[in-house]
């Protein structure tokens, strides 16, 4: 199934189930208010959702309405836990990082609107990051990677922005629905996505990176990593960006990799950090490429 939370003037906005092809919407509040309440009880709550979600596609939902994303928050507006890292080493070795991810927790708080404006504020060397994240139910502490694949509930389109160099997000936001691992029918499996991460910038193609192919460290494996020390609440989000792609003929998924790769190709990077007025637009499709999946993250700069 898939699911959003619409603007209601709350931090944690309303729930609604969305149609497969994120046309149509039908608000959940008969079943749960937000996307959390339902990761709290995922057992009982997500087949009340499933019911409205096979009669939402039917036509059969007696109250839908026209899905309009620019009203979406981000499918989780906030979480205590946020976590980040990187399993590709394209990535890693372009960036001349070390060779295992280097997992990080993000400060928690409000994440950004699928489509919003941030203000760069004098911040320089402005890099973004794109990529999948699974937003999981409860994870015990020290459990085995295959029991915690089992915890994934959702997965989600993500955007990060930060100051190269700093270790830590300046902002972060989801592309507006969140979808159950079933939806990506074929393309999961072995506990990777099979995905294509489109990114632009200024409209214009800045990378076509699959999400699966090269990635070193299964979802598995990175729960299981973040969870080993104290384990995890439902509704943390594991991040595993920036997406890259052994073969840079595909683009990229980060300003850094891209400044990086040119700078060991050509001596010095060419390619601007991000600044004001700027415009990054960040999809994801299946390999059949014949339904959207998350919707997209719309990101201006002033």
């Amino acid at each position: 199934m898939k699911l959003a939370t619409m603007r209601d003037g709350s931090r944690d906005g309303q729930l609604v189930v969305v149609s497969r092809d994120l046309t149509q919407a039908h608000y959940a509040s008969g079943v749960a208010n937000s996307v959390q309440q339902v990761l709290e009880d995922w057992n009982f709550l997500a087949p009340e959702l499933q019911d409205l979600y096979a009669e939402l596609n039917a036509g059969r939902a007696r109250h839908a309405f026209a899905l309009d994303t620019a009203q979406c928050l981000s499918p989780l507006p906030r979480t205590h836990g946020w976590f980040v890292g990187c399993p590709y080493p394209s990535h890693l070795e372009r960036c001349a990082r070390e060779k295992a991810p280097a997992w990080r927790q993000e400060p928690g708080g409000a994440f950004l609107a699928p489509t919003a404006t941030w203000a760069c504020a004098g911040v320089t060397d402005l890099d973004f990051s794109a990529g999948l994240a699974v937003i999981t139910g409860d994870v015990p502490r020290g459990c085995a990677p295959e029991q915690a694949v089992e915890r994934v509930r959702l997965f989600a389109l993500a955007l990060t922005l930060a100051q190269a160099g700093s270790g830590r997000a300046c902002a972060g936001t989801f592309a507006p629905v969140a979808v159950t691992p079933d939806e990506l029918g074929e393309a999961w499996r072995a506990a990777k996505a099979h995905l294509t991460v489109q990114v632009q910038l200024n409209g214009r193609k800045f990378g076509l990176c699959d999400t699966g192919a090269d990635m070193a460290q299964d979802f598995g494996a990175c729960i299981a990593q973040n969870a080993q020390a104290q384990g995890m609440s439902a509704g943390s989000i594991i991040g595993a960006l920036p997406v890259s792609s052994a073969d840079a003929a595909r683009g990229f998924c980060s300003l850094r990799e891209r400044r990086c790769t040119e700078a060991a190709q050509d001596g010095e990077a060419t390619t601007p950090w991000l600044q004001a007025g700027d415009e990054l637009r960040v999809q994801a499709r299946s390999a059949t490429g014949d339904a959207p999946l998350f919707g997209a993250i719309h990101l201006q700069l002033s």
